[in-house]
């Protein structure tokens, strides 16, 4: 499509001085202001990529993917117990159904904990041990202390709830439940003490806050619930295939169960994550867009400067596609080895984000993360390779697409006129 002639005379514009008639300087400040404008969308783009798999995989490693209720029995005075007398045979009926890979038992209750002088509310769930070795995010946790092996005669707590109550793997928790022994004087509350045989962090702050663990036969005992579960945790293959994955689990479930999925409980959470994407991606957009439009004013000025050369130009014959071809080469140059430098930058930024966020740190005297705002423990970053196309993309576009305007400019310079006074 470019000759090869074309090419040599939009390099020497591109190189000449300004003594020379040339725009050195204005290449070089289009050059880095697309590059840094593409460096700050591959950043941002990873960053958010990085955020919401983080974010995603605290939830699907720590949390069911789909929580099978049932309605229970009815009680005489019409209520509902809520509860799953043959939580057993329906957890071994859900296991079997395809694309399940884990189905447990679960009872649900919340309680106060009291520690040290130090209280803390937490949501208890008892569980049995081989399915809480289960759960991704506890069995592999970013920080550990204790044994899940020893899960059995004690609680597992999480990270910044044990630190709250000022303790750790070894030490004693007294719990303490409004729903306690039912006596002819009404309910007491229940309070017992349990040794901390197990602390986890999985990394999602409003998890490691609350969390605790008990076995399953203690936490019917404890919570009133003798011989039935509150719900049946599943997960599943694919954590984004629930709705695939609903029908089939209602069958094996029974008429009186009904399904709550990670989606509908995180909902709003996602929901904010996407409206974020795409409000980013439209500002850094502008932003890409007003670092090319430097090069339109480049190109201008080098249009203006070599009036003569393409008026000496067009008199031996030379096209307006030709000169046409000649300024769009040289605007698609800048935006292509602009574009190309922004990738780089941007790339390196996300595969070293970590010590780069740490010098960051560093310099502000720490503090600059705080989990309990942004509920994961780190700053993460994850390299799509969709991000870095659609940069590309919207890079080259907007440079291609601003270059064209001077470009026919030039071709359309009356040679007569360009040489009257010289």
């Amino acid at each position: 499509m470019f000759q090869r002639f074309e090419w040599m005379i939009a390099w020497r514009y591109l190189r000449a001085r300004r003594s020379e008639g040339g725009i050195s300087v204005m290449t070089w400040i289009s050059l880095l202001g697309i590059a840094l404008a593409v460096f700050a969308l591959i950043a941002t783009l990873a960053v958010r990529s990085g955020f919401r798999y983080e974010f995603v995989d605290t939830i699907v490693g720590a949390n069911p993917h789909l929580t099978v209720y049932s309605y229970g029995e009815t009680l005489p005075d019409g209520r509902q117990t809520g509860t799953i007398a043959d939580y057993a045979a329906m957890t071994e009926r859900l296991a079997a159904v395809e694309n399940v890979t884990h189905a447990a038992p679960v009872v649900v209750g919340q309680v106060m904990a009291t520690a040290n002088g130090r209280n803390a509310g937490l949501e208890v769930i008892g569980i049995r041990p081989e399915d809480l070795a289960a759960i991704p995010r506890i069995a592999t946790p970013e920080n550990a202390e204790g044994s899940l092996d020893a899960f059995e005669g004690g609680i597992a707590l999480g990270w910044h709830a044990a630190r709250d109550l000022g303790v750790g793997a070894g030490d004693t928790v007294r719990l303490i439940s409004p729903d306690g022994v039912r006596t002819a004087f009404g309910t007491s509350p229940r309070i017992k003490a349990y040794p901390v045989t197990y602390v986890f962090q999985v990394g999602r702050y409003d998890i490691d806050k609350i969390r605790a663990y008990m076995p399953l036969a203690e936490a019917q005992s404890y919570f009133n619930r003798p011989e039935v579960a509150d719900a049946i945790h599943v997960t599943i293959a694919d954590p984004e295939a629930t709705d695939a994955a609903a029908g089939p689990l209602m069958q094996a479930a029974g008429p009186d169960a009904y399904l709550w999925t990670w989606q509908q409980s995180a909902g709003g959470f996602l929901r904010a994550l996407e409206m974020e994407d795409n409000i980013m991606f439209v500002i850094l957009s502008i932003l890409v867009l007003i670092a090319t439009l430097n090069i339109t004013s480049g190109l201008v000025m080098l249009v203006k400067n070599k009036g003569r050369d393409i008026g000496i130009l067009r008199t031996m014959g030379l096209s307006e596609g030709t000169i046409l071809r000649v300024f769009f080469l040289c605007g698609a140059s800048i935006g292509v080895v602009g574009t190309a430098i922004g990738v780089v930058l941007g790339c390196l930024f996300a595969i070293y984000i970590d010590p780069i966020f740490s010098f960051v740190n560093y310099v502000a005297g720490g503090g600059v993360w705080d989990p309990s705002i942004r509920y994961i423990s780190a700053l993460p970053a994850r390299l799509e390779v969709g991000d870095v196309v659609s940069a590309v993309a919207l890079s080259l576009a907007l440079s291609f697409a601003v270059t064209i305007f001077p470009a026919r400019r030039a071709a359309r310079m009356n040679p007569v006129e360009a040489l009257r006074y010289e």
